[in-house]
Order: structure tokens, then C-alpha cells, then sequence
């Protein structure tokens, strides 16, 4: 595949993962096989324009940024998107993948950190997690959940522990559903806790609101 249908391309300071506040050219892919309930970027489920990845090569140098992250949408629903996570890691780039963990993540370059979002009961899609994925994570990936409510706190810290993730990938985040549980409480949990995690609050939508391009 030499062509990706694309929803947009941004230049804009990284929100999440260990990454949050680095200036980071994003490319996101249309189309994603999950509708999670708490979804931010469901404009990018359908639509878009289907470019040469040669075109969105030249778009990103066009940045001057040092990062790319390459999200959706699911990216993976593309298979295109193998070939651009080679072709962006051969130029040169420090290279992300934002995944929702419900495909297979083998095929993915070794150099690109690979930032899996387990999905929480909370989010309706929990049968949907590929619990094969866990043991093809590289010790440069990030674990991500994003947390509703209480239940959905305990679950993911069962999963932590139950994969073992802090001595396993290089972060494990826990983020609020924004609009759902107050950043704030999330916080107070795990403190009290002493969980092994990194909390993140999606920088981007507190510098600029929930909206696309940022």
C-alpha cells in the first residue's frame, strides 16, 4: 500500500504518553473499527482524503519537527500504515503509535514506541482488547487506560499488576475521561495508592479545547 486515507495533519505540542509538551507532528488516520462511549475524535470515523504516503512524508518534513505521531482513528485499520511508521522511522523521526490495542500490533517497526490504549469497561469496548498484544510490547512502549469511574480505577490497576506492566513497557498512563471523573480525583487514587503510574490530563485540551487539529 502506497496510499493512506487521512483525516488531517498538525503541527501542535504532544497532549499525552511521556512525550506531553514536546512540539510533534501528528498524522491521523480515518476510520476505526471501535466506538468507544467517552470518543474525542469521532469526526475522524469516516471522510478524510486518501494521499500518497510519499505526500504525507513531504507534509511532515514541511513541520520541521523532530516527532511524529501517527494516530486516528484506529491507524491500524489501514495496513498502509506499517509501511508509513517504516518509511517516517527511516527518515529519521522519533516515531509514535497511538493504537487501540484491538489489532494486532506485530507487524509494527521495532523503532516505533507503540502507545496501546487498554480499553476500561468504562468505555463499552472492553471485549474488544487483544490480550495477545500484551506479550509483543517492547520495553520503549507506553500502557495507556483511560478511566470513567472507581470500577474502571480497580480494573486497570488489576491490569497492571496482572501483566506486570511498570517493569515491562517503559510507562503506564492513567488518564480521566474528560467530562467523566475529575482529573483531580484520579490523582487523589492513585497517591493513595502508590501506584507505579503516570498520570496524564491531555495537555492539548486544556491549552486549546477538544477540537480537531490540535
Amino acid at each position: 500500500m502506497t496510499s493512506l486515507r487521512i483525516t488531517e495533519t498538525f503541527y501542535s505540542l504532544q497532549g499525552e504518553s511521556n512525550l506531553a509538551g514536546l512540539p510533534t507532528a501528528f498524522v491521523r488516520l480515518t476510520g476505526c473499527p471501535l466506538r468507544c462511549q467517552y470518543c474525542d475524535t469521532a469526526y475522524a470515523f469516516q471522510g478524510g482524503e486518501v494521499r500518497e504516503i510519499a505526500e504525507i512524508l513531504e507534509t511532515v518534513a514541511g513541520y520541521g519537527a523532530r516527532h511524529v505521531c501517527v494516530t486516528g482513528g484506529e491507524p491500524l485499520a489501514q495496513p498502509g500504515c506499517l509501511a508509513l511508521l517504516t518509511q517516517l522511522c527511516d527518515a529519521g523521526y522519533g516515531v509514535s503509535l497511538e493504537t487501540s490495542g484491538a489489532l494486532d500490533i506485530s507487524g509494527v517497526d521495532s523503532r516505533v514506541v507503540v502507545v496501546l490504549d487498554l480499553k476500561t469497561p468504562g468505555s463499552g469496548e472492553v471485549a474488544r482488547n487483544r490480550y495477545e498484544n500484551m506479550d509483543k510490547l517492547k520495553v520503549t512502549d507506553q500502557v495507556k487506560f483511560v478511566i470513567c469511574d472507581r470500577q474502571d480505577y480497580e480494573w486497570s490497576t488489576f491490569k497492571v499488576a496482572e501483566y506486570n506492566l511498570p517493569d515491562r513497557v517503559s510507562d503506564v498512563l492513567f488518564s480521566a475521561s474528560h467530562e467523566q471523573l475529575e482529573a483531580s480525583e484520579l490523582a487523589a487514587w492513585i497517591l493513595a495508592d502508590r501506584l507505579p503510574v503516570r498520570m496524564q490530563i491531555q495537555l492539548h485540551k486544556y491549552l486549546w479545547g477538544n477540537k480537531p487539529g490540535v
